[in-house]
């Protein structure tokens, strides 16, 4: 019986985990919405800052899929929308021609350093932070 309550609450947990996912999702989707962007476009946009500092540095493909939850032809979408909208560019690594590279442009970059402190409010409203929510 012990096992089985133990098990019962992992899974409460567990549901609760993914309730405050996809409600911290949403709030952050409204937020951006104005700016033509997503929850997983900022998250994108969000690895490359951190990933290519001012000089517009490159990530592959295959890295971001790693760390964004998507599928690997949701992130190919989403990374072509993008690159659409002049927020990204796509090229491919000289090294392994399967390899693509995504790097920030200019706009991409203007764009994110705008709404970061909106996806950061959101954070901090859905997940109860008191700190600040705007970046250091």
């Amino acid at each position: 019986m012990a096992a089985r309550t133990a098990g019962a609450r992992l899974e409460e947990r567990w549901r609760d985990i993914l309730a405050v996912h996809a409600r911290t999702m949403c709030e952050i989707d409204r937020a951006l919405h104005p700016h033509g962007l997503g929850a997983s476009d900022f998250e994108v946009l969000d690895i490359l800052v951190t990933e290519g500092p001012e000089d517009g540095d490159r990530c592959r493909v295959q890295n971001l899929a790693g760390r964004v939850h998507l599928s690997q032809s949701a992130l190919s979408r989403l990374i072509a929308r993008l690159e659409r909208d002049g927020l990204v560019k796509r090229s491919m690594c000289a090294e392994d021609r399967r390899g693509v590279y995504v790097a920030l442009t200019p706009r991409g970059r203007h764009l994110h350093a705008e709404i970061l402190p909106l996806q950061r409010a959101a954070l901090a409203r859905m997940l109860g932070d008191d700190e600040d929510p705007r970046p250091s």
